[in-house]
């Protein structure tokens, strides 16, 4: 088998997200020594061992809420009979999950989109901003950490690749055209995302609502959009107003850390 920093590195640049179990302490008899390591994947998969039994099942168990959570989990256990193990010693060990950075599709590169990616240098977020105007991003003068994702109206469905879905996955939709951010919301509901949020008044959101479930037939409407986007800190310039959308965004990324 390849060791831990090799499957670690394909994992990575698969962006595939694993759980990494690391023994930290021993005491006594155990199946297992300092350092040994195991790594999980979302699916089951095991690589490596901690010796087996009861302790690597409970370890795995484990794992897999850290993955879930995107938390890292300190625990140790006393292997006594309950273990089915006469070791009789203790195992310590630390799971860290890998590869879950949050990813923001940021749908609308004018001013506030602009302002928003410039903040979030810096954070956890890896961020890709998307516009559909033809050569947008000619003259913008953005940082090499952002993404840049030019897409067609002609062809809806360079909308829909440009985003990398699933529950590390949040989404903004600020761009030039109502219609476009109602083709984005109405597509986006129907795929799993962390956080779905649109520019606009309560306005906007009441006609979207009765929008999406009469012309569309998504009963739940924009409950699961969060609309008019950011924390109520006051503000109306483009760069307030990107501060207040960052501020939500980490707010919601760093909840399980409370």
């Amino acid at each position: 088998m390849k060791n831990w920093i090799e499957l670690l590195s394909e994992f990575k640049e698969k962006q595939q997200a694993v759980a990494l179990v690391t023994v930290t302490k021993c005491y006594g008899s155990t199946p297992c020594v300092l350092g040994s390591r195991m790594i999980i994947t979302e699916n089951n998969e095991l690589f490596g061992t901690i010796g087996g039994g009861k302790l690597e099942y409970l370890a795995i168990e484990q794992a897999l809420k850290a993955l879930h959570d995107n938390k890292i989990i300190e625990s140790g256990y006393t292997l006594g009979p309950e273990f089915e193990q006469c070791c009789g010693g203790k195992v310590e060990f630390i799971i860290e999950p890998m590869n879950q950075s949050p990813e923001l599709f940021l749908f609308g590169a004018g001013h506030i989109g602009q302002e928003i990616v410039k903040l979030l240098i810096g954070t956890p977020f890896k961020v890709t901003l998307i516009d559909s105007r033809k050569n947008w991003f000619e003259e913008k003068q953005l940082d090499d950490s952002i993404n840049q994702c030019e897409v067609s109206e002609i062809d809806f469905k360079t909308f829909r690749d440009a985003v990398r879905w699933g529950r590390g996955c949040y989404v903004l939709v600020l761009t030039h055209n109502h219609a476009i951010d109602f083709d984005i919301i109405s597509m986006a509901l129907k795929e799993d995302t962390k956080f779905l949020g649109l520019i606009g008044s309560k306005t906007k959101k009441v006609r979207f609502n009765n929008m999406l479930i009469n012309d569309m037939g998504i009963e739940e409407g924009m409950s699961n959009v969060v609309c008019p986007i950011g924390l109520p800190i006051g503000g109306d310039t483009p760069k307030e107003i990107a501060i207040s959308v960052v501020a939500q965004l980490l707010q919601v990324h760093y909840k399980n850390e409370e």
